[in-house]
């Protein structure tokens, strides 16, 4: 007989919940959901190695275990930070926790051009949820914002340097799925920026993924450049027969026109797992080539949170109401909404009078109801 194995009990803004050793205190905290999961935009559960660099994660941690229930003397990185039995954390219950994450909020957004408006990740920019969730009104910062050269990363991929928070991921993203990386992080501190070493295309399978991972409007898909915004378009589960991946994608479509592929996404922005087992990362070939509603499978709409702008007029499970007038009129129509001929009887049903092309005259009406 198996052992059983051991659980660790962690304590998250008074709820306590059971989880296996190893565990983050950010991972625990999803486990519970809501309000009490701190925000990330470093972290990536599929990427190996990610988090612990933008610091939107902190939390207290008010006992450290059971055995030594001493409180941790500064906030921690819950993406980085283990649990131990019996520790207790703080998050939207802690009283450092909020100015803290609005420093960092406001340390991100330094450099952060306001270009929102002709962003193409606005609507779906976790930069944005989380200067709205978590940052202040204004900025102190008063000097000349950073600015970087434009790099050219091919025919697919568009880097916006500016946008860049510097969170490795799609860093991690080209050492972990493709098989050479050729872009990285060129220089240190201020002049730190993703970039090629000698411009050159990122052109791998998979390096579309980029472009999933990153949080901000730094890569953004050229092929969906400028035509469209995110709100105004329904996005769609599909699928097709793929021989590189998964093939299980998302379809941002308007009317029957297919504007963009994503893979699917999870409730923290992460991709899903495929229903064929394993990671649902997709290649290039479905995401830039297969453009036509043809391509795919549609499996119907996806599900949107209500909060994010991208659910206005995206209706999932959508009960339509049921008429009254019949129910009270036991049965029958209105007769408001019946052939007009038949229910007015004013004229003969022969005669259209929108379309007599002169003024009408006794002629056209029945004698016996003028």
């Amino acid at each position: 007989m198996a052992e059983e194995k051991k659980l660790f009990k962690v304590t998250i803004d008074n709820i306590t919940v059971e989880v296996e050793p190893g565990t983050t205190i950010l991972n625990a905290a999803r486990m519970i959901g809501g309000d009490v999961t701190p925000p990330a935009m470093c972290y990536y559960s599929k990427l190996k190695g990610s988090g612990g660099k933008c610091r939107t994660c902190l939390v207290e941690v008010a006992a450290g275990s059971t055995a030594d229930p001493r409180p941790m003397p500064k906030l921690v990185a819950s993406c980085r930070t283990t649990v131990m039995d019996g520790m207790i954390v703080k998050n939207i219950t802690s009283e450092k926790v909020p100015d803290a994450r609005a420093g960092v909020v406001e340390f991100l957004l330094l450099n952060h051009p306001l270009d929102c408006p002709v962003c193409d990740q606005a609507g779906e920019c976790h930069l944005q949820d989380l200067s709205f969730d978590h940052g202040k009104e204004g900025t102190r910062y008063e000097f000349k914002r950073r600015t970087f050269e434009k790099h050219n990363l091919g025919p697919y991929i568009q880097l916006h340097m500016t946008r860049c928070i510097l969170c490795y991921r799609c860093v991690y993203t080209a050492d972990q799925l493709t098989e050479k990386r050729a872009h990285g992080v060129l220089d240190r501190g201020d002049h730190a920026q993703i970039a090629t070493f000698i411009e050159k295309n990122l052109d791998s399978d998979f390096i579309g993924n980029v472009i999933d991972v990153c949080p901000v409007g730094a890569l953004t898909d050229k092929t969906f450049r400028f035509k469209n915004r995110v709100w105004f378009t329904k996005p769609v589960d599909a699928h097709r027969n793929c021989t590189k991946c998964c093939g299980e994608v998302q379809l941002w479509m308007r009317g029957d026109e297919v504007f963009r592929v994503t893979a699917r996404k999870d409730e923290w922005g992460e991709v899903k797992e495929s229903t064929k087992g394993g990671t649902g990362w997709i290649c290039n070939d479905c995401r830039f080539d297969k453009k036509s509603v043809s391509d795919w499978t549609i499996e119907g709409p996806s599900n949107v949170s209500r909060h994010s702008v991208i659910s206005q007029g995206h209706y999932v499970g959508l009960q339509k109401p049921t008429e009254t007038m019949p129910a009270v009129m036991g049965g029958r129509q209105p007769r408001l909404l019946m052939d007009i001929h038949s229910v007015s009887e004013v004229n003969p049903e022969s005669v259209e009078l929108s379309k007599i092309n002169r003024p009408a005259h006794s002629s056209d009406f029945n004698s016996d109801k003028s």
